[in-house]
């Protein structure tokens, strides 16, 4: 029951934002404009300076474990590579398949992780290692993904996914461009060199970041259309079901089978099954992707997860693994 608590204290305040944008956007205090000019914000400035904190704030030294580390990074190219390939396979809607790949294996790591982690521990354990082996990739994953892939236009006219060298460039230009990889290679230096941020320019960082998560929800919740939302549900249920369950009912096992226990499994729980990131919907909206799926698959999976993974801490326990 402690469990279950803490996972609706940790994902109703997501679902309750997201519906306050919406009912904003109902009274006419929120609008297209507001939707655009706040996505542009919290994808160019809000989440890359989050992002950078996150990095320059970690200790690469502390506890380092190589083979935890490969663990992670494995894991995180199987589930974004294995998941778009199969959406290429089973997917009829093909303008569709960037958004769902992304949305089923980008994971809520760096805002649900620690939290979770210090709730259980009363520390972040394993968390910070498993966000410096996992999480800059969730964003050059996520790039690469949804450059290569189709995607329908403002008129609904399908694009088809770009290729060949001129392709390969373009993503490369994509990848090394994208605001959140920069935040999160220029927090590098700092973290390997430990070179503190000083307290007033921190302090300032620190208020700018902290607007990425709540200023995004408001977006995707005002950017809601119920009407086309009831278009992609299937979509998002099918997310959603890879995104809680598919995915730790294989990476558990086998981080089990490999001899990870305690804070570890925790960290990797996170990283396989906590819910779709709001980041999802940002980079979708930036590149041209379908919001919609992955708005729907970020409040469905949000809803699901305090069920989903309050039955993971269950079955770890039961199992004497955490």
């Amino acid at each position: 029951m402690e469990n279950f608590t803490f996972a609706l204290n940790a994902t109703i305040p997501v679902f309750l934002v997201i519906l306050v944008g919406f009912f904003l956007q109902k009274v006419h205090l929120l609008n297209d404009g507001f939707n655009k000019t706040a996505n542009e914000y919290v994808f160019k400035c809000a989440l890359p300076i989050s992002l950078f904190r996150s990095m320059a704030g970690m200790d690469f030294y502390s506890e380092f474990d190589p083979g935890f580390c490969l663990f992670c990074f494995s894991a995180t190219t199987v589930m974004f590579l294995g998941i778009w390939a199969a959406s290429w396979l089973f997917m009829k809607d093909k303008g569709q398949v960037g958004a769902f790949a992304q949305a089923s294996a980008r994971s809520s790591a760096a805002i649900l992780g620690v939290a979770l982690a210090v709730n259980i521990y009363g520390d972040s354990g394993m968390v910070p290692m498993m966000i410096m082996a996992s999480v800059p990739f969730f964003n050059v994953y996520s790039v690469l993904i949804l450059s290569f892939s189709p995607h329908v236009n403002s008129d609904g006219r399908l694009i088809p996914a770009a290729h060949g060298s001129g392709a390969v460039k373009a993503a490369c230009i994509n990848v090394v461009k994208n605001p959140m990889i920069i935040g999160i290679l220029l927090g590098i230096p700092f973290a390997l060199l430990r070179i503190p941020i000083p307290t007033m320019l921190d302090n300032a960082l620190s208020s700018l970041g902290a607007t990425a998560t709540p200023v995004a929800l408001l977006v995707v919740g005002a950017s809601f259309s119920g009407s086309e939302a009831m278009t992609r549900w299937k979509g998002a249920v099918c997310s959603s079901i890879v995104k809680l369950f598919l995915l730790p009912g294989i990476f558990l096992p086998l981080a089990a089978m490999l001899g990870f226990r305690e804070s570890e499994l925790i960290a990797i729980l996170i990283m396989a099954g906590s819910p779709t990131t709001v980041a999802s919907f940002v980079m979708a909206k930036s590149m041209h992707a379908d919001g919609v799926l992955t708005s729907n698959a970020i409040l469905l999976s949000t809803i699901l997860s305090s069920v989903s993974i309050t039955f993971w801490l269950y079955l770890l326990r039961s199992f004497g693994l955490i």
